[in-house]
């Protein structure tokens, strides 16, 4: 680690000024992937952003699965939970990427190695005891210390823990290897890049495509992001190709999403496009909160209310600044700034993820397991918010899955359609949902026989850029979406669109397919309810109500050929009991006052762009 740090802080400044004439050789498109091109493909589910005890903050809260295990345990095998109980899946996850924290990882599991140095640090009884409460203020002792740049007075000098975290990243690589199964389930080497100036959350995970990665560069190396992209742009020349996904934006305090950059400058056309190359994915929902979009910036959407995390990560501040710190907001931004400087620095497709911490992954609301080991790991725990310090546990989420449309369940092929953001990110259910856009689709119907084939030769896919309109020309959308066989039935889909005229930015919402025959009332342009059938002190719901699929074939009515726009589809269950009901149930109490007892799960599409500019 330590000679990892030398060498790029030294080639930093090198790989900074080659940076723009590296970026502007490349597409924008990441990795310059094109559209799948056919029918062939299939939705794959799985999670990008999972931590074990190599994680420093899993470690103390006595999280003990290795990336070994976490990989079994998205194939299929049980896993003890830190706080007791043994979890499996339903079903087996067809992709998983452990992405531990690349700051420190490994150091802490160390301190209980007695030969290690480690061990003999003060802080490292704090971190090894038993007790949570003792080994929690370890926790906050050394989150303090990294956010003031003082690691050194808690975990020693860099050298003294370089092989640890040395070691620590080769184990990483040859677990991710060892449990590849081309056709049947596919593992990502990655890390997270931790980046929290004052406690603003920019965390990014980084995705290898490959069967081999550099040691992580890390917030110790530089806590700008555009210091890691030259990073990966020195990898990428020596053929090894990533891609990064931002999350949490939520917590960003206004942060994630702005108009200027790390250092506050305002987005130059070069930030603007090395960033879209570099992160062609947002994650837009997990345990801690969905960052699709905020109840004030956007009064008139009725499912903006939805999981709403309004606090500093592991801090009891308030979060005060929500634009530019949600992903529709972003959509909006990065229009307003391809109008005015002609590229798109926010030109991203959706994922979804759990960033659990205890190598289980949380997706399932009636059988929930926590995020952050014996903290949140048991209903008595969660409810009580018995360890609640910063975070308050009792607004956290159940996880959320990444969905990817992609030919083939291998490394190169997922990565490609990531690339392309031919993806979509769910709270958890394993709805499949599809969106293409063209000018000439007459005759081709969602869930008829041949249509995604149809789709594939004459519109483009979720992710994709859609041309220039001529003439009377308007462009239809094709949604199509099917219920996750073990979870509720689907209430709506809904296409949002976001747009710009005159440098404003704006949004709209069309519920454009409704279950059981709901019409949109043409006064309010409101859809009724679809009902609720919930019965929370028996924390169940009945499927009678709701569709098992939807399909609409849309045109947008107030689409103007001469405005930059983006829409993307959300699809949106049934009422069903949350987490906290379920565990309410089973302590035979009421669920504690203010916290939600019913939600409505979800689905988001990525995008597809219309670009007034004329085809050249």
């Amino acid at each position: 680690m330590g000679a990892h740090m030398t060498i790029a802080r030294l080639a930093l400044k090198c790989l900074m000024l080659t940076s723009a004439l590296t970026i502007a050789a490349m597409p924008v498109s990441a990795g310059g992937m094109p559209n799948a091109g056919d029918g062939a493909t299939h939705a794959y589910f799985g999670d990008l952003h999972l931590h074990t005890a190599w994680s420093f903050d899993a470690f103390i809260f006595k999280t003990t699965a290795t990336p070994d295990d976490a990989y079994k345990f998205a194939k299929g095998a049980p896993l003890r939970h830190p706080a007791g109980g043994i979890y499996q899946l339903k079903h087996p996850l067809d992709f998983l990427a452990v992405t531990d924290h690349s700051e420190f990882m490994g150091v802490l599991k160390s301190m209980g190695d007695a030969e290690s140095p480690m061990s003999k640090l003060p802080i490292a009884k704090k971190v090894m005891d038993p007790d949570f409460a003792v080994s929690g203020d370890a926790f906050y002792e050394i989150l303090a210390a990294r956010r003031a740049g003082r690691m050194e007075t808690v975990l020693g000098e860099p050298k003294a823990w370089a092989g640890v975290v040395t070691d620590a990243w080769g184990k990483m690589v040859e677990y991710a290897n060892a449990n590849y199964e081309p056709g049947k389930f596919t593992t990502f080497i990655g890390y997270e890049f931790t980046s929290a100036p004052d406690g603003k959350n920019l965390h990014r995970n980084v995705i290898f495509r490959g069967d081999t990665a550099p040691q992580p560069f890390t917030t110790l190396d530089s806590p700008d992001p555009e210091n890691l992209w030259a990073f990966l742009d020195n990898q990428r020349r020596q053929g090894i190709q990533a891609l990064v996904i931002p999350h949490n934006s939520n917590a960003s305090d206004g942060a994630m999403f702005g108009t200027t950059d790390f250092k506050g400058n305002p987005i130059t056309p070069d930030y603007a496009r090395r960033r879209a190359f570099h992160e062609p994915l947002v994650e837009v929902t997990q345990v801690k909160g969905q960052s699709e979009t905020h109840p004030s910036l956007s009064p008139n959407d009725e499912f903006a209310n939805f999981e709403l995390l309004e606090n500093y990560i592991a801090a009891a501040k308030p979060i005060t600044k929500f634009a530019g710190g949600y992903v529709r907001d972003a959509l909006r931004t990065g229009l307003l700034i391809y109008e005015a400087e002609g590229v798109n620095p926010y030109k991203f497709g959706m994922v979804a993820a759990s960033d659990t911490h205890t190598g289980i992954i949380p997706a399932e609301e009636s059988n929930y397991s926590g995020k952050v080991g014996v903290a949140d790991g048991t209903p008595e725990a969660r409810l009580n918010c018995t360890y609640c310090r910063g975070s308050d546990y009792r607004k956290f989420g159940s996880a959320g899955l990444a969905g990817v449309w992609a030919r083939a369940n291998t490394r190169e092929d997922l990565f490609d359609a990531m690339a392309r953001r031919e993806t979509f990110g769910t709270t958890g259910p394993r709805i499949q949902v599809r969106m293409f856009a063209g000018y000439d689709l007459a005759g081709v119907v969602p869930g008829k026989k041949g249509w995604v084939d149809a789709a594939y030769r004459r519109a483009v896919p979720m992710g994709g850029d859609l041309p220039h309109a001529t003439g009377d020309l308007r462009p239809t959308f094709l949604l199509w979406a099917i219920k996750d066989p073990d979870s509720a039935n689907l209430d709506r889909i809904q296409v949002v669109k976001v747009w710009t005229k005159s440098g404003q930015s704006f949004e709209k919402i069309f519920d454009v397919a409704l279950s059981d025959g709901r019409k949109v009332d043409v006064k309010t342009g409101k859809a009724p309810a679809v009902g609720n059938t919930v019965d929370v002190a028996l924390a169940t719901y009945k499927n009678s109500i709701g569709a098992t699929s939807l399909t609409a074939v849309w045109t947008d009515p107030e689409f103007d050929p001469g405005l930059n726009a983006a829409y993307y589809g959300r699809v949106i269950e049934i009422p069903t009991p949350r987490w906290s009901t379920y565990d309410a149930m089973r302590l035979k109490r009421a669920v504690p006052e203010g916290m939600q007892k019913i939600i409505q799960e979800r689905a988001y599409t990525s995008p597809i762009w219309y670009d007034v500019t004329p085809n050249p």
